[in-house]
């Protein structure tokens, strides 16, 4: 029998309840998700580069953003070290070229998101428009909300 406490009077409750029997205060409800959870890894980075060629799904703004974050700081470092090492920019289009796929492959599950299909990407300023947007709230065309929101 799996006991948890309440968040409101801190009594030892069921973790199945949905509000403490004692207060009742809402509990909080375990959510399963069928894509799994958001960023599983805890790294938004590494999580893009695991699902480097899956566009199956969706990616939410916090898990597209922190690519492009992490990303650009990588990218500038391999810069750095093509200018300090006179390698002409090898490191760079190596680096850009390992990640070409995942990166589509991240802009395209985050286009599932706000419900629009991947092919958004090939348009600039549009898809800039779109890549900002929230989550659509519940399930979509594309699969489940990864942050939990119906």
């Amino acid at each position: 029998m799996n006991m948890v406490f309440c968040r409101g009077c801190a009594k030892e409750i069921h973790s199945t309840a949905v509000a403490c029997p004692q207060c009742g205060a809402p509990q909080a409800t375990q959510q399963s998700f069928a894509s799994g959870p958001a960023i599983a890894t805890g790294n938004a980075y590494v999580e893009a580069l695991k699902n480097y060629a899956v566009f199956k799904g969706r990616a939410t703004r916090r898990e597209y953003w922190m690519f492009v974050l992490i990303n650009l700081g990588v990218a500038i470092v391999f810069g750095v070290l093509d200018a300090l090492l006179n390698a002409q920019g090898i490191l760079a289009n190596l680096y850009s070229l390992a990640v070409f796929l995942p990166s589509i492959a991240v802009g395209a599950r985050r286009m599932h998101d706000t419900d629009r299909s991947g092919w958004w990407l090939l348009l600039p300023i549009v898809n800039l428009v779109f890549l900002v947007q929230d989550s659509q709230p519940g399930d979509n065309r594309f699969g489940p909300n990864r942050k939990g929101i119906n």
